[in-house]
């Protein structure tokens, strides 16, 4: 499991449940890393639009019917 017992947004739950690593969302997606990280790890972090586009766009390769209310709503 990922995330090492740190508290994590439900954006970072979601990706630790799927083992699905950041630096795999950063490729594919195009967002940087640290961005990610701080979605992951920042309950209080919000995306641009543009970013949260681009996040949501990938992760749909994983759950087709994935919102991005599920994670910023």
């Amino acid at each position: 499991m990922f995330g090492l017992g740190k508290s994590r947004s439900k954006f970072g739950r979601w990706i630790d449940e799927r083992g699905i690593t950041q630096q795999e969302i950063s490729d594919a997606s195009g967002v940087n890393r640290n961005t990610i990280s701080q979605l992951a790890n920042d309950k209080t972090a919000a995306p641009s639009w543009k970013t949260k586009r681009s996040l949501i766009r990938t992760l749909r390769k994983y759950d087709s019917e994935i919102n991005a209310e599920d994670f910023w709503g």
